[in-house]
């Protein structure tokens, strides 16, 4: 069972001895992670490929509840409040939204699409819709772009639009925190610089912790870094500092590509 202990306020989140298992406890996933992920940064997850990052920005909005067989102890709590205690998991979700790798627009058009969750959660004013359709897609920077073609296709967007699109969708839950899984990873350069900028200017009202596999995002975008190796937590810190003066050999292997 997670405690609910005193939390460092500037922390949007604190996690403390976390422990993930998969198959019923054969595969132990997250081994004793503590970080705290202040709010209104961009903390980026490092790491090879199969290390725990990703699992654990799954733990941040308990999408691992979707995995049959997964195990859960330590502490985990978001603005002091036990994220695996007796909460409204839906409620939860909308406070913390998710972007995924590959892009996934629904297939409807792009006013429909952000003005999906509304809908869902009965609001039926059109007024109100458009206001937060026009806002949600002006927050993630894609107004200008598709302002005279609201009623077509999504499918119709480039990759990085697309992308952009889902995020404008999650902003209009009007959540606390995005996650994000490798949101660049199917994009080309000019792609990823618009949602590069878009995390900068996304930060000043939300908090945003992204799984990357390229350091040189990392340094781009992040505040912080914590660095992933084999289920383990190896280190944390500021993004300047930890490439710079790593601590931990491991770390500076990674960051030199001597692994990876």
């Amino acid at each position: 069972m997670m405690t609910a202990t005193a939390m460092n306020t500037a922390n949007k989140f604190d996690i403390e001895n976390l422990n993930l298992f998969y198959n019923n406890g054969a595969n132990h996933a997250l081994k004793d992670i503590t970080l705290p992920i202040p709010s209104k940064k961009v903390t980026a997850l490092i790491g090879p490929s199969g290390c725990g990052k990703s699992t654990l920005l799954r733990c941040l909005n308990r999408m691992n509840d979707l995995i049959e067989g997964v195990k859960i102890n330590g502490r985990l709590e978001m603005d002091r409040e036990n994220v695996y205690g007796n909460i409204d998991i839906a409620s939860l979700r909308i406070k913390v939204g998710m972007v995924f790798q590959k892009p996934n627009p629904f297939p409807m058009s792009i006013y429909d699409n952000v003005a999906y969750g509304l809908r869902a959660q009965g609001v039926t004013d059109k007024k109100k819709l458009d206001e937060v359709v026009e806002k949600s897609l002006r927050g993630a920077a894609l107004w200008d772009e598709v302002k005279d073609r609201l009623k077509s296709h999504a499918f119709g967007l480039s990759g990085g639009q697309q992308q952009r699109l889902c995020i404008a969708r999650t902003i209009a839950m009007e959540p606390e925190v995005i996650l994000m899984d490798e949101p660049t990873s199917a994009l080309d350069p000019i792609a990823t610089k618009k949602i590069e900028d878009l995390m900068e200017e996304l930060k000043k009202n939300y908090t945003i912790v992204i799984v990357t596999h390229s350091m040189q995002q990392a340094r781009r975008i992040s505040d912080r870094t914590a660095f992933f190796l084999m289920g383990e937590l190896v280190e944390h810190d500021e993004t300047a500092n930890l490439f710079a003066n790593p601590r931990d050999d491991r770390t500076r292997g990674y960051v030199n590509g001597d692994f990876g």
